[in-house]
């Protein structure tokens, strides 16, 4: 009985361990290249969907702001024997009331709200602005990240390489064990090198996951590279361009048409709305009979909108002025810093194409010569090669700097920049 219980438990153990089904791969990564992100981003980033249905309840407030009053159904009974006593009144009025706004009223208050909702628009193109800058640099960090991943590998197999070696001609007793040593701890910094390298890599992509809505840990590749290309267009011209296309101008400038608007509605009130009504009037011993009403207020406390709403609108005005002034000059700085770091970037890219890169290799190849004639050590031409790998890293580090100052100058004018195709 005993074993019989053993058994039965070894199986159950064992169908544990094993299960039946097939095993589950995990899911593949999805690549996408950086118009792909920027794509994602603006389809399914929650601040954007929450700014189109701030912007879709603005139009709903338009039709509410020119919407008509509603009609009032009013029902007069007078002269009641006794209270509520509908059937022996003497007297009962039944009809229609309907306000009216003086001409030209409704109508600005359907332009107020117009503006109002033009001006949520450009907050939402502010936002898309401000998502595609952030999703391009954060492609770009990625991009640079596995840069450095790729060159923290080839060093580590380099020190690899190296440690071998070294390990090989002390036991034939050709070095001293301090090379060994030396190159043990080159091999600990390249491969400390490489895991730092590897979380920058798991790091950016959950920070691209974050922009495009996606779980932090979703697989994720991209397939793209950096910008080289040279500016196309003059500084003076980049800032005329900002005038025209940033959302923040557009806005202020709907926020003028609004309060001059407002201004006018004050200006308005001044003139009297109407109220109408038509009843039908019944007396007793008398034959029935219509009533019209019209009513209307008169202006006797006329200082008050004066004192209101035009003078609120009035100083309105001449902030949204002020501000304005203000915004120009912050943009055109804005503009010119982002021009300027763009072409110290681009001229630092020019230096190390033309300059360090080639002198970096030529280095490498002398240092490599060298160690295969006999006159230096492996581990000054591991070195030697590190110092090549952080010229590349350098390389590929300006390479990001020009493309996220690229990305920076791109929303501080408020659209794509047409650029000279690098040969």
């Amino acid at each position: 009985m005993n074993a019989m219980i053993s058994v039965v438990l070894s199986v159950l153990w064992m169908s544990c361990l094993c299960p039946a089904g097939p095993a589950h791969s995990p899911p593949a990564a999805e690549t996408l290249t950086l118009e792909q992100c920027i794509a994602v981003a603006l389809e399914q980033n929650p601040l954007l969907q929450s700014s189109h249905q701030l912007y879709q309840a603005s139009l709903a407030r338009i039709q509410q702001a020119k919407a008509f009053y509603q009609p009032s159904l009013d029902f007069d009974s007078d002269l009641q024997p006794k209270l509520f006593d509908f059937r022996g009144s003497e007297e009962t009025y039944f009809g229609l009331s309907q306000s009216i706004d003086f001409p030209g009223k409704r109508s600005t208050r359907g332009k107020i709200a117009t503006q109002e909702s033009l001006e949520i628009q450009t907050d939402t193109e502010l936002l898309k602005l401000d998502i595609i800058f952030q999703v391009k640099q954060t492609f770009y960090s990625l991009l640079l990240a596995q840069q450095i991943l790729k060159y923290a590998e080839q060093d580590l197999e380099l020190s690899r390489d190296y440690l071998q070696k070294a390990e090989i001609k002390h036991e034939a007793g050709d070095v001293a064990r301090v090379e060994v040593l030396r190159a043990r701890v080159e091999t600990a910094k390249a491969e400390n090198s490489v895991r730092a390298a590897v979380n920058e890599v798991r790091l950016g992509k959950a920070r691209l996951n974050f922009l495009l809505a996606r779980k932090k840990y979703d697989p994720l590749e991209i397939a793209g590279e950096f910008q080289r290309d040279s500016l196309s267009i003059s500084l003076e011209e980049l800032k005329q361009k900002a005038l025209s296309f940033r959302p923040e101008i557009k806005r202020l400038g709907f926020s003028l048409k609004k309060e001059n608007l407002r201004k006018t509605l004050g200006q308005l009130s001044y003139l009297p709305d109407f109220s109408l009504g038509l009843s039908r009037h019944r007396l007793s011993g008398v034959a029935t009979s219509w009533d019209f009403t019209l009513s209307f207020p008169i202006p006797l406390f006329f200082w008050q909108p004066q004192k209101g709403e035009i003078a609120e609108a009035q100083a309105n005005l001449e902030a949204l002025r002020r501000e304005r002034e203000h915004l120009i000059n912050a943009i055109a700085l804005e503009v010119e810093e982002a021009y300027a770091n763009a072409l110290m970037a681009r001229n630092q890219i020019e230096l190390f194409e033309k300059e360090i890169l080639a002198q970096a290799e030529e280095a490498y190849n002398m240092f490599l010569f060298s160690f295969q004639e006999g006159e230096i050590g492996g581990l000054e031409l591991v070195e030697a090669r590190r110092t090549l790998i952080e010229a590349r890293k350098s390389y590929a580090d300006t390479l990001h700097n020009f493309s996220v100052a690229l990305a920076a100058l791109e929303k501080s004018v408020g659209q794509k920049l047409e650029v000279d195709s690098h040969d």
